[in-house]
């Protein structure tokens, strides 16, 4: 036996139709002809995101814009399965896009530092001029843009009574500042409670203590840093590098705020549509509690209606939100051989059977399964190759220890030198 094949209908050209008899016994089977076959898994070689090639043939997978973004993404793997490479090569797609096809702005979150090489020069491709990278150490959050409800999911035990006084609190310095006195921050804040005398002693004192918290974490301003606003452009990309953040309460408050913002603006028609790439997301929307869970479900839930999407990359479904993860209608997996993360990714996708589990858990590196809104059947891929220079994450143990050896020794030959 060559093959097992069942007929699942005809192709005409309105899509695919049902069969009215069988094919007769003995009749030939062709190979079908690369348009047939594009058609038939619903690519899109007009305008689509080239993310590789349809394994066993070669027939470039170009996915429809619309339905790989719309209804979000979820890109799981294990450690060193390739989902960040996988990831990027997507991010090229969007950033090669021409006007006349639609363009959408990219905020990519990075734990770990590992796309800031998207910005570099070098590669095939130079996407230096449509990507800037924030570092994690300049974000900022303007206290004038908060209310006390978003101050209070940075303080889960902040009381109802806290929350109406710190309310009270930021009106006053609101309208101070509307009366030209300018933007404040959070030792205003401060100082206004401490300064309040009617304010009951316990309560100010609870009050000052959650606020003199929030004040060490050196992340809070009169204004934010940067304009998410401004930030975010059509066809360009902004990679938020948190690789310098050690603190994961602090990584959780910036992207909820920063999520926030965005979501907030792109429903008022104030940034273009956009799509949020999240690295690690486990860490953001965990099934557990997380400062930044609450924003990312209700982009989940919300954001195909103003046109906000959601890339999710993890190493671990398993600790994903289900919330989010079963809001994400196209999932590119790549090799997973956990059983608990198979289970997890079985019961997010119907379209996962038991023998396609077993084949997830045996891909090669750089191959994925494709599944959901974006194709019309599941199909495995071979990952192209990345046209931006490659990150130095992705080199061997060898070649990054022979690079530190040369860097380090060209400094100590530029020390002496100067001496």
């Amino acid at each position: 036996m060559i093959a097992d094949a069942r007929v699942v209908g005809i192709q005409a050209d309105g899509g695919l139709e049902r069969t009215s008899f069988p094919p007769s016994p003995g009749q030939k089977v062709y190979e079908a002809e690369v348009g047939t076959l594009s058609r038939f898994l619903g690519l899109d070689h007009d305008g689509g995101i080239e993310i590789g090639k349809l394994r066993y043939h070669d027939l470039p997978v170009k996915l429809d814009l619309t339905k790989l973004l719309r209804k979000h993404i979820a890109i799981l793997s294990m450690s060193g399965g390739g989902k960040s490479y996988s990831a990027s090569v997507i991010i090229e797609g969007l950033l090669e896009r021409p006007p006349e096809k639609g363009r959408v702005g990219v905020i990519v979150v990075d734990v770990h530092g590992e796309y800031s090489s998207l910005a570099e020069k070098g590669g095939e491709a130079d996407y230096s001029g449509h990507v800037s990278i924030i570092r994690g150490h300049e974000l900022r959050i303007g206290v004038p843009n908060m209310n006390a409800h978003q101050f209070k999911e940075f303080l889960s035990e902040i009381t109802e009574v806290q929350v109406r006084e710190l309310q009270r609190v930021l009106d006053e310095l609101r309208r101070e500042m509307h009366s030209g006195k300018g933007p404040f921050g959070l030792d205003e804040v401060i100082e206004k409670i401490e300064q309040n005398g009617e304010l009951h002693k316990q309560l100010q004192q609870a009050l000052l203590g959650w606020l003199f918290d929030l004040r060490s974490l050196g992340i809070f301003e009169n204004v934010d840093n940067p304009n998410w606003e401004s930030a975010v452009e059509p066809g360009e990309a902004v990679i938020v590098d948190l690789s310098d953040i050690v603190s994961l309460r602090k990584k959780q408050m910036l992207i909820a705020y920063m999520a926030r913002r965005l979501f907030n603006a792109r429903k008022n028609h104030r940034v273009p549509p956009f799509v949020l790439c999240l690295e690690e997301a486990h860490q953001f929307c965990p099934e557990g509690t997380a400062i930044s869970k609450g924003i990312i479900e209700t982009i989940a839930r919300e954001g195909r209606k103003f046109y906000a999407s959601l890339i999710l990359i993890s190493q671990r479904p398993v600790r994903l939100s289900t919330t989010v993860l079963s809001q994400a209608n196209t999932n590119i997996i790549l090799r997973v051989t956990n059983p608990y993360d198979l289970d997890h990714i079985k019961q997010s996708s119907e379209c996962i059977t038991s023998e396609v589990a077993e084949m997830i858990s045996s891909l090669p590196v750089g191959e994925a399964l494709i599944v959901g809104e974006a194709v019309n059947y599941p199909i495995f891929v071979k990952i192209r190759k990345r046209r931006s220079h490659e990150s130095t994450h992705g080199i061997s143990l060898e070649d990054a220890a022979r690079d530190f050896e040369r860097r380090n020794n060209r400094a100590k030959e530029d020390a002496k030198a100067f001496m």
